[in-house]
């Protein structure tokens, strides 16, 4: 049997993110998480969490959005692409795992596919919950984490960080091997507020 805390925010958001990479920093204390992986639009979470580790020798990961998200979101990525690659930390951007070509086909025929109505189950624990899950197959499938590792994953409610999970990784087409392992922190939640995307 194993106790741990759990920390619990009001609300999600960006004003978290301190106390959830504080939350973080304190789980890796045991020794037992080797790579982290982190949401960032724009990098900077991503870079806060590596100052905040620094010195662990972790294998830091960050996972971004497609190309074809906003222009200001890539240009401030872009500018802090350079600092990321001075700390080592490894960078991903690509398709994300839970929506892809799957919401393409909901947008133009209407309807929701299995994978959409995954991503909305996983948003009941909150959108960092998701997103969390989602990055991790991201990460797994592009090599930048062994498969089969318990992984410290941090994400958020649109910006910053709120949540952070150990989880174990798979591979995508593993989905259902994926486990979610522990909760270090989320936000309390009031379900799925949003239309389906």
């Amino acid at each position: 049997m194993k106790e741990a805390k759990i920390t619990y925010f009001e609300e999600p958001g960006e004003k978290n993110t301190d106390q959830a990479l504080d939350a973080a920093l304190e789980r890796i204390g045991e020794k037992d998480v080797k790579h982290v992986v982190v949401s960032t639009h724009r990098g900077s979470t991503v870079l806060k969490a590596a100052e905040k580790f620094k010195g662990l020798g972790l294998n830091i990961v960050a996972v971004t959005v497609p190309a074809s998200t906003k222009p200001a979101v890539l240009e401030k990525w872009n500018e802090n692409l350079p600092k990321m690659e001075k700390l080592g930390i490894k960078t991903h951007r690509g398709t994300s795992s839970l929506s892809g070509t799957e919401k393409s086909i909901g947008l133009r025929w209407g309807g929701v596919g299995p994978t959409m109505l995954v991503a909305d189950t996983l948003r009941t624990l909150g959108e960092g919950t998701k997103v969390c899950v989602e990055i991790l197959l991201m990460a797994t499938d592009a090599g930048l984490v062994p498969a089969g590792e318990n992984v410290m994953v941090i994400a958020g409610t649109s910006r910053g960080a709120d949540t952070c999970l150990i989880l174990k990784s798979v591979f995508s087409n593993k989905f259902f091997e994926l486990a979610i392992r522990e909760i270090v922190c989320k936000p309390y939640t009031d379900g799925v507020k949003h239309e389906a995307r």
